[in-house]
């Protein structure tokens, strides 16, 4: 403290001013930003394709919390030239048209967004080794309805099992579906992946990387095996990955296996308009209504009474209304 001031003076008790420039109210508008699609995310740093070349960015600071997460399409600004060493800065990330969303455990109200901006969610389970979950396939139905992606369900491994068994459990919600087998023909799956974003959840050990490397050769995508003794497979991919189909007829995301799916974000009247024709039914139903089996006078079952709507799928309509709080294990 300076000696210009005496113990009898206020100066000498008042500790020092910081000599700071006042904050502007102006923002950068950023207006050589840059547009890029975000590939992947490992530990803060995003790689992200802009005009064909992967470039490495960090998220800037004014985005605070904001998440950035695989698929979004961002405004970048910094070096984007692709160079070793380059780095970049993402200053904007673009509106959503789609979020697939999942919570940790169904009590847990913190939603984490797995991927954003796919129009189709691919569901793909075993036949066999590991045996098909079909609580699970439910739960990504749900989560693919809620979000306001198409599902399709993609069977591989048929060479050791039946596919008609799991497929009749699913025919009356109208989900589409694909099987494929063990160095077998692809092009069922080409055809409903050809102009899309899809992303590929599933269990460890279902074949979603082998069946990546099929359709994406420069991928090289870890595989793995299935325990003998616990029958679930170890986890090969560790993080999303967004990878461009051949002759750019669409993208795919492969996503590490799950083994849980909480849908504690997922509302009974979000689920039932994924259904416009069960929708349509529930008009009259009492405020409040689930539309589950146990609910009276709801507008389902008085649709079945009179034979307007078909049992069976009101019943697998259901059947995913349970699978929002029962968990898979």
């Amino acid at each position: 403290m300076s000696n210009r001031y005496g113990v009898e003076d206020q100066e000498h008790y008042e500790r020092p001013r910081r000599r700071t420039r006042p904050r502007t109210k102006d923002r950068p508008t950023y207006d050589d930003a840059v547009e890029g699609v975000v590939v992947t995310v490992d530990r803060g740093r995003y790689t992200l394709l802009v005009d064909g070349r992967k470039v490495m960015a960090m998220k800037a600071r004014p985005l605070g919390r904001k998440g950035v997460v695989v698929g979004d399409r961002v405004r970048v600004v910094g070096d984007v030239s692709g160079d070793d060493g380059a780095l970049s800065r993402i200053v904007e990330v673009n509106e959503r048209l789609t979020t697939l969303r999942r919570t940790a455990d169904d009590d847990d109200p913190v939603e984490r967004i797995i991927v954003s901006n796919a129009e189709q969610l691919v569901v793909v389970t075993a036949l066999a080794d590991p045996e098909p979950q079909p609580r699970l396939i439910d739960r990504a139905l749900v989560a693919a309805y809620d979000a306001g992606m198409r599902p399709l369900l993609c069977l591989t491994k048929a060479d050791l099992a039946d596919p008609e068994t799991l497929l009749r459990t699913y025919r009356s919600l109208g989900v589409p579906w694909v099987v494929t087998s063990r160095g077998g023909d692809l092009s069922a799956v080409r055809e409903r992946l050809r102009g899309r974003t899809s992303v590929l959840v599933g269990s460890s050990g279902v074949g979603k990387s082998t069946l990546v490397n099929a359709l994406v050769p420069q991928a090289h995508r870890d595989v793995g095996i299935v325990n003998a003794v616990t029958g679930r497979g170890r986890h090969t991919s560790t993080s999303a990955y967004m990878l461009p189909l051949p002759d750019e007829e669409g993208w795919i995301i492969d996503t590490p296996g799950i083994r849980s799916f909480g849908l504690a974000h997922v509302r009974p009247e979000n689920l039932i308009e994924a259904f416009p024709d069960l929708d349509e039914m529930t008009e009259d139903c009492p405020r409040g209504c689930t539309h589950g089996e146990d609910e009276p006078e709801c507008g389902l079952d008085v649709a079945v009474a009179e034979g307007q709507a078909d049992p069976e799928r009101v019943s697998s309509f259901r059947r995913l209304l349970v699978a929002r709080s029962v968990p898979e294990y």
